[in-house]
């Protein structure tokens, strides 16, 4: 790949909280195309590390640098926690996700993907955790953006849903959008893993 495939260089990253060292000397380059898994005990700094990849936490050493100025209007994040507003229904809460992040697409057609469908207009606060995750991985079947960052998608959805989430992920990288995510299931073949413990940070794929 030429570099203009560069879609994320980390040089030299070192981040500590409570005294305690998360990673030091996290250099990588992730190109178009790639899908990233970050792997980790709890507390290796999985969230951490995603919430500096997106600028949610400054508190580190060292350099990130993105491949265009503007790459916030490229970046699709998803947190660990969905994100969802109780008092409004899977379409209301997809259509404000949508307008505060600048994300084109079908609200509806998003919500059919996830198996939300006659769900719609059910306030939130009636619905499972899995089918609240669901609301939030719907923007997944949206317009497409060059980045994901997603914290823990699996997170609370059933067998099937984790086979459509793979099968969205590995056509999101195929088309050449960057992909890094954290979990302990690895989404197919050709995955590059990167391992946070004691301090460390290791490339294993």
């Amino acid at each position: 790949m030429s570099d203009a495939d560069t879609r994320l260089t980390l040089e030299q990253l070192h981040c500590e909280r409570d005294d305690r060292v998360l990673f030091r000397g996290l250099s990588l380059t992730a190109r178009a195309g790639e899908i990233w898994q970050i792997t980790g005990a709890n507390g290796a700094g999985k969230t951490t590390l995603l919430r500096i990849l997106v600028g949610l936490h400054g508190f580190y050493d060292g350099g990130r640098h993105w491949w265009q100025p503007d790459w916030q209007r490229e970046l699709l994040y998803l947190g660990h926690q969905p994100g969802v507003r109780e008092e409004l229904s899977p379409l209301e809460n997809l259509d404000y996700a949508c307008a505060l992040n600048a994300q084109g697409g079908d609200a509806m057609a998003g919500l059919k993907a996830v198996g939300l469908q006659g769900f719609e207009d059910v306030p939130a606060a009636h619905l499972s955790a899995g089918q609240k995750r669901r609301i939030a991985l719907a923007r997944l079947w949206l317009a497409p953006k060059a980045v994901w960052v997603l914290d823990e998608p699996y997170t609370a959805i059933d067998q099937d849903g984790v086979a459509q989430l793979d099968a969205r992920i590995q056509q999101a990288a195929e088309a050449g959008t960057l992909v890094i995510y954290t979990s302990h299931h690895q989404v197919g073949e050709g995955v590059r893993r990167l391992h946070l413990a004691k301090g460390r940070a290791e490339v294993l794929s």
